[in-house]
């Protein structure tokens, strides 16, 4: 890299040992495979969205760094909650402190609480729903279906949120995915606030289950896109565990076991950011190696783990992507 930025040179100088360093040799890593002209899926777990990861996220987008992504509901609608009810999030720093009370009274407040920040959702939906509800029932007017994130792009790209929008819209990764279409896979889409809405609807009678593609839907149309871009390689950046990260990375043991098209990639690359210490029988605790038993990674995969708060640790390492 040339030109390197402040914030490169620091993490090159300071962080020597342990997870510092393996955060290092991960964004090193990283870098290669991109040099290498192979492509990444960055997939999102936890609350990453709330906690605002789309201020540089959308950045790594625009700049072609990211080539596909996997995150849960939650991550998908969070953005575009943030973008158009930024001003009703409540910070609560002393969230350890709180009694089963004050939590009840957030509640009562419609402010649902993750770690010290409290999401507005009824505040967020207001301005949402209405749009989504009509872009829904639009398409099944037309005889159309479409999966989750195409909906949402359509609702981005259609400026009827324009109004609403309380943040730079440089600073929303949904944002920025939906102006290049980006894929996006988004297992277990169904528990999210916007999934049990489109559900709710599904019960009254006023929409089909069908409208909605499906999770099946969303692994054939990730297991023809690795297929079709694993030339050069595609390595795998996993931010959190759970549905996320192991809904996608089982897309290649798939085409290679139950499709029998031996001779599919492996991933090329494996960056786990997770503060799910090694532990016994969990995903999100396994160590990478564990996932060559499972024909997902290869003897000679690069293979890194990060024990740490990916809120400090992605952006530094999007940082040295980006050369800052």
């Amino acid at each position: 890299m040339t030109n390197k930025g402040a914030i490169t040179q620091f993490i090159e100088k300071y962080y020597l040992h342990f997870n510092a360093a393996a955060l290092v040799d991960a964004a090193k890593g990283y870098e290669d495979q991109l040099n290498n002209g192979a492509k990444m899926l960055v997939s999102l777990a936890g609350a990453m969205s709330t906690a605002e990861l789309g201020k540089i996220f959308a950045e790594m987008i625009r700049q072609d760094k990211v080539h596909i992504i996997s995150c849960t509901g939650a991550n998908l609608e969070e953005d575009i909650m943030n973008l158009v009810a930024h001003s009703h999030y409540k910070r609560v720093p002393n969230y350890r402190d709180l009694t089963p009370k004050e939590e009840w009274d957030l509640l009562e407040k419609g402010l649902n609480r993750v770690t010290d920040t409290c999401i507005p959702e009824e505040e967020a939906f207001r301005r949402i729903q209405e749009h989504i509800v009509k872009i829904w029932k639009d398409a099944e007017a037309s005889g159309e279906r479409y999966l989750p994130h195409e909906y949402m792009y359509k609702l981005l790209l259609s400026g009827v949120l324009e109004e609403y929008y309380e943040i730079d819209l440089k600073d929303s990764w949904m944002y920025a995915a939906a102006e290049k279409n980006l894929p996006i896979v988004c297992p277990g889409w169904e528990d999210s606030t916007m999934g049990n809405i489109f559900a709710s609807y599904v019960l009254k009678g006023e929409l089909k289950a069908s409208t909605m593609k499906s999770g099946i839907e969303y692994m054939t149309f990730l297991a023809d896109w690795y297929t079709e871009n694993s030339g050069k390689g595609i390595g795998f950046f996993q931010i959190g565990g759970g549905i996320a990260g192991d809904f996608p990375i089982c897309v290649v043991p798939m085409l290679y076991q139950d499709m029998e098209r031996t001779d599919t990639p492996f991933w090329s690359y494996f960056c786990q950011i997770s503060d799910s210490t090694t532990s016994y029988g969990s995903y999100s605790g396994a160590v990478p190696n564990e996932k060559i038993t499972w024909g997902k990674l290869d003897i000679d995969t690069p293979k890194f783990i990060i024990e740490s708060d990916a809120t400090i640790v992605a952006p530094l390492i999007f940082a040295y992507l980006l050369g800052m």
